[in-house]
Protein backbone atom coordinates (compact mmCIF):
# COMPACT_ATOMS: atom_id res chain seq x y z
CA UNK A 1 0.00 0.00 0.00
CA UNK A 2 2.66 2.69 1.13
CA UNK A 3 4.90 1.83 -2.24
CA UNK A 4 1.59 2.33 -4.57
CA UNK A 5 0.80 5.56 -2.78
CA UNK A 6 4.13 7.25 -3.54
CA UNK A 7 3.84 6.18 -6.88
CA UNK A 8 0.28 7.99 -7.26
CA UNK A 9 2.05 11.20 -5.84
CA UNK A 10 4.92 10.65 -7.82
CA UNK A 11 2.93 10.66 -11.00
CA UNK A 12 0.84 13.54 -9.78
CA UNK A 13 4.24 15.74 -9.61
CA UNK A 14 4.79 14.53 -13.21
CA UNK A 15 1.85 15.83 -14.38
CA UNK A 16 2.17 19.09 -12.19
CA UNK A 17 5.34 19.80 -13.53
CA UNK A 18 4.68 18.62 -16.80
CA UNK A 19 7.46 15.85 -17.18
CA UNK A 20 9.95 13.92 -14.96
CA UNK A 21 12.67 16.12 -15.71
CA UNK A 22 10.92 19.25 -13.99
CA UNK A 23 10.47 17.04 -10.94
CA UNK A 24 14.35 16.34 -11.40
CA UNK A 25 15.66 19.51 -11.54
CA UNK A 26 13.14 21.15 -8.64
CA UNK A 27 14.67 17.66 -6.75
CA UNK A 28 18.20 18.43 -7.09
CA UNK A 29 17.63 22.42 -7.06
CA UNK A 30 18.62 23.53 -9.94
CA UNK A 31 15.03 24.94 -10.97
CA UNK A 32 13.95 28.29 -10.80
CA UNK A 33 12.03 28.27 -7.89
CA UNK A 34 9.90 31.17 -9.26
CA UNK A 35 8.54 29.43 -11.72
CA UNK A 36 8.73 25.70 -11.12
CA UNK A 37 5.67 24.32 -9.41
CA UNK A 38 6.13 23.05 -5.64
CA UNK A 39 6.68 19.20 -5.67
CA UNK A 40 4.97 16.50 -3.57
CA UNK A 41 7.30 14.50 -3.34
CA UNK A 42 11.30 14.09 -3.11
CA UNK A 43 14.11 11.71 -3.33
CA UNK A 44 13.11 10.28 -0.74
CA UNK A 45 10.43 9.07 -1.87
CA UNK A 46 12.61 7.20 -4.46
CA UNK A 47 14.50 5.49 -1.73
CA UNK A 48 11.12 4.39 0.23
CA UNK A 49 9.55 2.59 -2.68
CA UNK A 50 13.09 0.88 -3.49
CA UNK A 51 13.17 -0.36 0.14
CA UNK A 52 9.12 -1.51 -0.20
CA UNK A 53 9.89 -3.56 -3.32
CA UNK A 54 13.45 -5.18 -1.78
CA UNK A 55 10.95 -5.85 1.23
CA UNK A 56 8.23 -7.52 -0.63
CA UNK A 57 11.09 -9.78 -2.44
CA UNK A 58 12.46 -10.60 1.00
CA UNK A 59 9.17 -11.45 2.83
CA UNK A 60 9.42 -14.46 -0.21
CA UNK A 61 12.61 -15.83 1.61
CA UNK A 62 11.75 -16.53 5.45
CA UNK A 63 15.28 -16.31 6.29
CA UNK A 64 15.23 -12.73 5.69
CA UNK A 65 11.79 -11.73 5.72
CA UNK A 66 11.91 -10.28 9.32
CA UNK A 67 15.19 -8.03 9.56
CA UNK A 68 13.82 -6.60 6.25
CA UNK A 69 10.22 -6.18 7.05
CA UNK A 70 11.25 -4.49 10.67
CA UNK A 71 13.89 -2.50 9.17
CA UNK A 72 11.67 -0.97 6.51
CA UNK A 73 8.65 -0.38 8.74
CA UNK A 74 11.02 1.39 11.17
CA UNK A 75 12.07 3.64 8.65
CA UNK A 76 9.08 4.61 6.98
CA UNK A 77 7.41 5.45 10.61
CA UNK A 78 10.70 7.75 11.59
CA UNK A 79 10.86 9.71 8.13
CA UNK A 80 6.88 9.98 7.88
CA UNK A 81 5.71 10.51 11.61
CA UNK A 82 6.47 14.85 11.02
CA UNK A 83 3.80 14.72 8.05
CA UNK A 84 1.25 14.50 11.42
CA UNK A 85 1.75 17.91 12.11
CA UNK A 86 3.39 19.97 9.36
CA UNK A 87 1.09 19.01 6.58
CA UNK A 88 -2.03 20.41 8.36
CA UNK A 89 -0.36 24.24 8.05
CA UNK A 90 1.13 23.82 4.66
CA UNK A 91 0.34 25.93 1.98
CA UNK A 92 -1.40 24.20 -0.22
CA UNK A 93 -5.08 23.57 -1.12
CA UNK A 94 -7.12 22.05 1.18
CA UNK A 95 -7.75 18.99 -0.99
CA UNK A 96 -3.93 18.27 -1.48
CA UNK A 97 -3.11 18.82 2.46
CA UNK A 98 -6.28 16.08 3.19
CA UNK A 99 -4.55 13.55 0.78
CA UNK A 100 -1.52 14.24 1.94
CA UNK A 101 -2.32 13.49 5.79
CA UNK A 102 -4.36 10.79 5.01
CA UNK A 103 -1.36 9.27 3.23
CA UNK A 104 0.65 10.20 6.08
CA UNK A 105 -1.79 8.27 8.09
CA UNK A 106 -1.76 4.85 6.05
CA UNK A 107 2.27 5.39 5.60
CA UNK A 108 2.72 4.97 9.50
CA UNK A 109 0.13 2.06 10.08
CA UNK A 110 2.01 -0.12 7.06
CA UNK A 111 4.89 1.03 9.48
CA UNK A 112 3.73 -0.41 12.61
CA UNK A 113 2.34 -3.24 10.41
CA UNK A 114 5.89 -4.23 8.90
CA UNK A 115 6.82 -3.96 12.43
CA UNK A 116 4.79 -6.19 14.12
CA UNK A 117 4.79 -8.75 11.30
CA UNK A 118 8.17 -8.97 11.20
CA UNK A 119 8.55 -9.58 14.84
CA UNK A 120 5.85 -12.15 14.52
CA UNK A 121 7.46 -13.85 12.38
CA UNK A 122 11.16 -14.10 14.03
CA UNK A 123 10.63 -17.61 15.33
CA UNK A 124 13.50 -20.14 15.94
CA UNK A 125 14.15 -21.39 12.27
CA UNK A 126 13.91 -25.27 12.04
CA UNK A 127 16.73 -27.61 12.16
CA UNK A 128 18.59 -27.53 9.22
CA UNK A 129 16.63 -24.13 7.75
CA UNK A 130 18.80 -21.23 6.38
CA UNK A 131 18.66 -18.61 8.90
CA UNK A 132 19.30 -14.93 8.88
CA UNK A 133 22.83 -13.91 8.77
CA UNK A 134 24.52 -10.39 8.73
CA UNK A 135 27.63 -9.10 6.63
CA UNK A 136 30.59 -11.10 6.70
CA UNK A 137 34.06 -9.85 8.70
CA UNK A 138 35.80 -8.03 5.82
CA UNK A 139 32.37 -6.41 4.91
CA UNK A 140 31.15 -5.08 8.46
CA UNK A 141 34.57 -3.33 8.97
CA UNK A 142 33.77 -1.45 5.45
CA UNK A 143 30.32 -0.62 6.08
CA UNK A 144 31.48 0.55 9.48
CA UNK A 145 33.97 2.78 7.80
CA UNK A 146 31.72 3.75 5.48
CA UNK A 147 28.79 4.47 6.88
CA UNK A 148 30.39 5.76 10.06
CA UNK A 149 31.97 8.53 7.83
CA UNK A 150 29.02 9.17 6.32
CA UNK A 151 27.40 9.56 9.99
CA UNK A 152 29.89 12.47 11.18
CA UNK A 153 29.87 14.00 7.82
CA UNK A 154 25.91 14.65 8.32
CA UNK A 155 26.61 15.57 11.72
CA UNK A 156 29.29 18.09 11.09
CA UNK A 157 27.15 19.94 8.43
CA UNK A 158 23.88 20.01 10.56
CA UNK A 159 26.39 21.67 13.89
CA UNK A 160 27.46 24.04 11.07
CA UNK A 161 24.12 25.38 9.73
CA UNK A 162 23.01 27.40 12.40
CA UNK A 163 25.93 29.30 12.42
CA UNK A 164 25.37 29.75 8.67
CA UNK A 165 21.34 30.33 7.75
CA UNK A 166 19.52 32.84 9.12
CA UNK A 167 18.21 32.13 12.84
CA UNK A 168 14.49 32.45 11.85
CA UNK A 169 15.05 28.68 10.11
CA UNK A 170 14.90 27.58 13.42
CA UNK A 171 13.83 25.16 14.93
CA UNK A 172 11.40 25.07 11.83
CA UNK A 173 14.50 23.15 9.83
CA UNK A 174 13.95 20.48 12.56
CA UNK A 175 10.39 20.57 13.04
CA UNK A 176 8.79 22.00 10.17
CA UNK A 177 6.20 25.26 9.81
CA UNK A 178 7.04 28.83 8.64
CA UNK A 179 8.97 30.25 7.21
CA UNK A 180 10.46 26.71 6.57
CA UNK A 181 8.67 24.87 2.85
CA UNK A 182 9.17 21.16 2.17
CA UNK A 183 7.39 18.78 -0.34
CA UNK A 184 4.33 18.44 1.16
CA UNK A 185 4.67 14.41 2.10
CA UNK A 186 7.93 14.90 3.05
CA UNK A 187 9.84 15.49 6.35
CA UNK A 188 11.12 18.82 7.60
CA UNK A 189 15.86 18.76 6.23
CA UNK A 190 16.69 18.92 9.77
CA UNK A 191 14.40 15.92 10.75
CA UNK A 192 15.27 14.20 7.96
CA UNK A 193 19.21 14.35 8.01
CA UNK A 194 19.02 13.30 11.98
CA UNK A 195 16.90 10.17 10.87
CA UNK A 196 19.84 9.59 8.46
CA UNK A 197 22.65 9.70 10.74
CA UNK A 198 21.03 7.47 13.01
CA UNK A 199 20.56 4.86 10.35
CA UNK A 200 24.00 5.28 9.33
CA UNK A 201 25.21 4.51 12.89
CA UNK A 202 22.67 1.72 13.88
CA UNK A 203 23.63 0.30 10.48
CA UNK A 204 27.55 1.09 10.87
CA UNK A 205 27.75 -0.87 14.68
CA UNK A 206 25.59 -3.49 13.29
CA UNK A 207 28.01 -4.58 10.18
CA UNK A 208 31.09 -4.46 12.18
CA UNK A 209 28.64 -6.64 15.03
CA UNK A 210 27.60 -8.96 11.88
CA UNK A 211 23.87 -8.37 13.36
CA UNK A 212 21.36 -9.55 10.73
CA UNK A 213 19.53 -6.45 11.20
CA UNK A 214 22.82 -4.34 9.07
CA UNK A 215 21.98 -5.94 5.76
CA UNK A 216 18.19 -4.48 5.19
CA UNK A 217 19.35 -1.18 7.52
CA UNK A 218 22.76 -0.89 5.54
CA UNK A 219 21.22 -0.92 2.47
CA UNK A 220 18.38 1.43 2.66
CA UNK A 221 21.49 3.98 3.79
CA UNK A 222 23.63 2.92 1.07
CA UNK A 223 20.44 4.43 -0.97
CA UNK A 224 20.09 7.92 0.73
CA UNK A 225 23.73 8.06 0.45
CA UNK A 226 23.98 7.34 -3.32
CA UNK A 227 20.71 9.76 -3.94
CA UNK A 228 22.35 12.97 -1.67
CA UNK A 229 25.48 12.50 -3.70
CA UNK A 230 23.95 12.27 -7.05
CA UNK A 231 21.47 15.66 -5.97
CA UNK A 232 24.87 17.03 -4.92
CA UNK A 233 26.72 16.16 -8.02
CA UNK A 234 24.16 17.78 -10.28
CA UNK A 235 24.24 20.89 -8.74
CA UNK A 236 27.77 21.20 -9.15
CA UNK A 237 27.56 19.77 -12.60
CA UNK A 238 24.92 22.47 -13.37
CA UNK A 239 26.38 25.72 -11.98
CA UNK A 240 29.67 24.36 -13.37
CA UNK A 241 31.34 24.88 -9.71
CA UNK A 242 33.72 22.58 -10.32
CA UNK A 243 35.94 24.80 -13.10
CA UNK A 244 36.06 27.52 -9.68
CA UNK A 245 37.00 24.95 -6.92
CA UNK A 246 40.61 25.53 -6.32
CA UNK A 247 38.96 29.49 -6.21
CA UNK A 248 35.98 29.16 -3.44
CA UNK A 249 36.85 29.16 0.30
CA UNK A 250 37.17 26.14 2.11
CA UNK A 251 33.59 25.56 2.84
CA UNK A 252 32.48 25.35 -0.35
CA UNK A 253 35.06 22.72 -1.30
CA UNK A 254 34.22 20.54 1.50
CA UNK A 255 30.74 20.99 0.53
CA UNK A 256 31.95 19.95 -2.76
CA UNK A 257 34.25 16.74 -1.93
CA UNK A 258 31.03 15.75 0.48
CA UNK A 259 28.55 14.91 -2.09
CA UNK A 260 31.52 13.39 -4.82
CA UNK A 261 32.11 11.09 -1.24
CA UNK A 262 28.52 10.20 -0.92
CA UNK A 263 28.34 9.41 -4.76
CA UNK A 264 31.43 6.84 -4.66
CA UNK A 265 30.51 5.71 -0.83
CA UNK A 266 27.01 4.79 -1.74
CA UNK A 267 27.29 2.18 -4.33
CA UNK A 268 30.06 0.58 -2.32
CA UNK A 269 28.32 0.13 0.74
CA UNK A 270 24.81 -1.19 -1.54
CA UNK A 271 27.51 -4.08 -3.16
CA UNK A 272 29.13 -5.40 0.03
CA UNK A 273 26.24 -5.70 1.28
CA UNK A 274 23.97 -6.92 -1.57
CA UNK A 275 26.37 -10.07 -1.41
CA UNK A 276 24.72 -12.60 0.47
CA UNK A 277 25.54 -12.79 3.74
CA UNK A 278 27.65 -15.76 6.00
CA UNK A 279 27.43 -16.71 9.57
CA UNK A 280 30.67 -15.43 11.77
CA UNK A 281 33.94 -17.98 12.79
CA UNK A 282 36.86 -16.90 14.61
CA UNK A 283 39.26 -15.34 13.04
CA UNK A 284 41.47 -17.60 10.39
CA UNK A 285 38.79 -20.11 10.46
CA UNK A 286 39.83 -22.45 13.54
CA UNK A 287 37.68 -23.52 15.74
CA UNK A 288 37.03 -21.02 18.71
CA UNK A 289 39.31 -21.11 22.34
CA UNK A 290 37.42 -23.71 23.90
CA UNK A 291 36.95 -26.06 21.28
CA UNK A 292 33.89 -25.32 19.48
CA UNK A 293 33.89 -23.37 16.10
CA UNK A 294 31.51 -20.22 17.77
CA UNK A 295 32.76 -18.49 20.91
CA UNK A 296 33.36 -19.84 24.28
CA UNK A 297 33.16 -23.15 22.40
CA UNK A 298 29.82 -23.23 21.47
CA UNK A 299 29.14 -25.12 18.57
CA UNK A 300 27.69 -23.75 15.22
CA UNK A 301 24.26 -25.66 13.92
CA UNK A 302 25.23 -28.90 11.91
CA UNK A 303 28.82 -29.43 13.34
CA UNK A 304 29.93 -32.93 14.37
CA UNK A 305 29.73 -33.87 18.36
CA UNK A 306 33.05 -34.68 19.84
CA UNK A 307 33.91 -38.41 19.98
CA UNK A 308 34.66 -39.66 23.07
CA UNK A 309 36.38 -43.36 23.63
CA UNK A 310 35.01 -46.78 23.97
CA UNK A 311 33.30 -46.69 27.76
CA UNK A 312 34.02 -43.06 28.46
CA UNK A 313 31.08 -40.56 29.00
CA UNK A 314 30.81 -37.91 27.60
CA UNK A 315 31.24 -34.77 29.79
CA UNK A 316 28.51 -32.41 31.20
CA UNK A 317 27.98 -29.19 29.28
CA UNK A 318 29.60 -26.78 30.48
CA UNK A 319 32.42 -28.45 32.81
CA UNK A 320 35.77 -29.56 32.63
CA UNK A 321 38.68 -28.65 30.33
CA UNK A 322 37.92 -28.36 26.85
CA UNK A 323 38.09 -31.72 24.58
CA UNK A 324 41.69 -32.60 23.24
CA UNK A 325 43.49 -31.99 26.62
CA UNK A 326 42.69 -28.23 26.87
CA UNK A 327 45.60 -26.11 28.38
CA UNK A 328 47.71 -28.22 26.09
CA UNK A 329 48.85 -31.38 24.27
CA UNK A 330 47.40 -34.57 25.44
CA UNK A 331 50.46 -36.82 26.51
CA UNK A 332 51.64 -39.82 24.12
CA UNK A 333 50.73 -42.72 26.38
CA UNK A 334 49.51 -43.03 29.97
CA UNK A 335 51.41 -42.21 33.09
CA UNK A 336 53.29 -45.00 34.60
CA UNK A 337 51.44 -47.02 37.72
CA UNK A 338 53.10 -46.67 40.74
Amino acid sequence: MPALLIIAWLVRDIRAADGPSAVWEYWSGTADLRDAPRTTTSVTSLVLLSAYAAAAVAALRSASAAPFLIVTGAVTFALRLPGVWTIADASAPEELRDRALLTTYVALAAGLGMIVAGVAGRRPAPEGAERPVGPGRGAGVAVFLLLGFQALTVAAWEIRQPFVYPSELYPAWFIGGGPLTVPLTEGPPGWVAVTHVLMFLVAAVGAVAGAAHARPLGLIAGGFVLTSGVLGTARIIHYEMYEHFLDTDIEAQLNMLSSVSSLLVGPVVIIVLARKGVGRTPAGGAPGPWGGGGPWGAQPPGYPPAQTAPGQQPPAPGFGPPQGGGFGPPPSSPPPRW
